[in-house]
């Protein structure tokens, strides 16, 4: 790559040089940002303007080298086996075995933060109130399951939000606070304007004190760094789509991990922990089939499970089973199996667990949906193509 192709790769140009450079109109121009061939990003100076990558604006006019030689186009085999994608990210990192949104302690926010406070942090907006311009839809989502609701409400406002412009981040997060609190009712249904863990408290009968936990938990759920669920929201979100659609995407990544798969192991064993006492986890633990303790990517515990366990006031047979499983296994417990714990203790329906993973996690994926919009670098990934030559029979 020369110098000129590698400086041009991160320029940025205004909307008057994208369009005589292209040669179309602007509703044109509209038309490839929202289909994701044209990556924008808010003007630094002026957030009501938009820049387009000169990267991509140079490959749609067709001032690029002739396509006649497809092996200019491949990279070498060396580097096409370990390139990776880079991904920038303002929402959450996690250092020294510890949880951060936006540089703030997750575990210190859980103790008295709201999910909407949360979700102000992550979306960047913490001077001006999104959830302010709320108001409630009137009717309910259609579902047999939260899980479907959910996603048939993400489905619904990325159809409704889908438009051919570049939203100013102020308009960005009003929506992404009206899909936060249409996910929520599609829950718990509608009922009083409450906080939105007070909401699903209420929905799910929780005693009023014991809604902390409620809130602890999704608080604690926010996000979880770059995971393929963020990672598929950047890449919808670059690629046009709305805040409802991106987080839409991550979401059915999310449900698809193998950290719903445990959640669902997790609650089967707790439940057979309950009935059988400490038993099930030792015939569990000899049978190698123990979920639930050790997160490779907390070699040291999960600060969110501690934080959340040790406000839990668990049941003797829960609390002992913890005990013992960390003993058996000498590994700390999951925040899978904390969220377990915590909706069992509270009678919760079988399903609340990966429910309250869900919409907290929804608030983070809306975040990344957001940071990828407004500031994000454009997601450059390389596809290699390893099937027929072209023309084999």
């Amino acid at each position: 790559m020369s110098a000129g192709t590698a400086s041009q790769a991160d320029r940025w140009i205004g909307r008057g040089e994208a369009l005589a450079r292209l040669g179309v109109k602007a509703q044109t121009l509209y038309a490839y940002v929202s289909r994701g061939r044209i990556t924008a990003r808010p003007d630094p100076e002026d957030p009501r303007r938009s820049l387009y990558a000169v990267s991509d604006i140079v490959r749609l006019s067709g001032d690029e080298p002739e396509t006649g030689d497809i092996g200019q186009w491949l990279p070498p085999p060396e580097e096409a086996e370990t390139s990776t994608v880079e991904v920038r990210s303002s929402v959450s990192m996690s250092v020294h075995g510890r949880l951060f949104y936006r540089g703030m302690d997750a575990v210190q926010l859980a103790e008295a933060a709201t999910l909407e406070d949360v979700a102000r942090l992550m979306w960047d907006a913490r001077s001006v109130n999104p959830f302010a311009e709320v108001r409630p839809r009137v009717g309910t989502t259609p579902g047999p399951s939260a899980r479907g609701r959910v996603f048939a409400a993400l489905a619904r406002r990325a159809e409704e939000d889908a438009e051919l412009k570049v939203r100013p981040a102020e308009a960005l997060r009003i929506e992404c606070a009206r899909v936060l609190d249409e996910a929520v009712d599609a829950v718990a249904g509608p009922g009083p304007r409450l906080f939105l863990h007070q909401r699903l408290a209420r929905a799910w009968k929780v005693q009023e004190r014991d809604a902390h936990l409620v809130r602890r938990a999704l608080v604690l759920s926010g996000d979880d760094g770059l995971d393929a669920a963020a990672m598929a929201t950047r890449t919808a979100a670059a690629g046009g789509a709305s805040p409802a659609g991106a987080a839409l995407a991550g979401l059915a990544v999310l449900t698809g991990s193998s950290l719903i798969v445990d959640l669902a192991r997790e609650s089967a064993w707790v439940l057979a922990v309950r009935r059988q006492a400490v038993d099930a986890a030792r015939r569990a633990h000899e049978a190698g089939a123990l979920s639930g303790f050790g997160d490779p990517a907390w070699p040291g515990g999960d600060p969110r499970a501690a934080a959340l366990l040790a406000v839990a006031d668990l049941p003797p047979d829960l609390t002992r089973a913890m005990r013992e499983g960390r003993e058996m296994t000498g590994r700390a417990p999951t925040f899978g199996l904390a969220l377990v714990a915590v909706t069992r203790r509270l009678e919760l329906p079988r399903e609340a667990a990966a429910d309250l993973l869900m919409i907290g996690r929804l608030a983070g994926l809306l975040a990344h949906a957001l940071d990828q919009t407004t500031n994000g670098s454009p997601i450059r990934g390389r596809l290699r193509y390893v099937g027929p030559e072209p023309g084999a029979n």
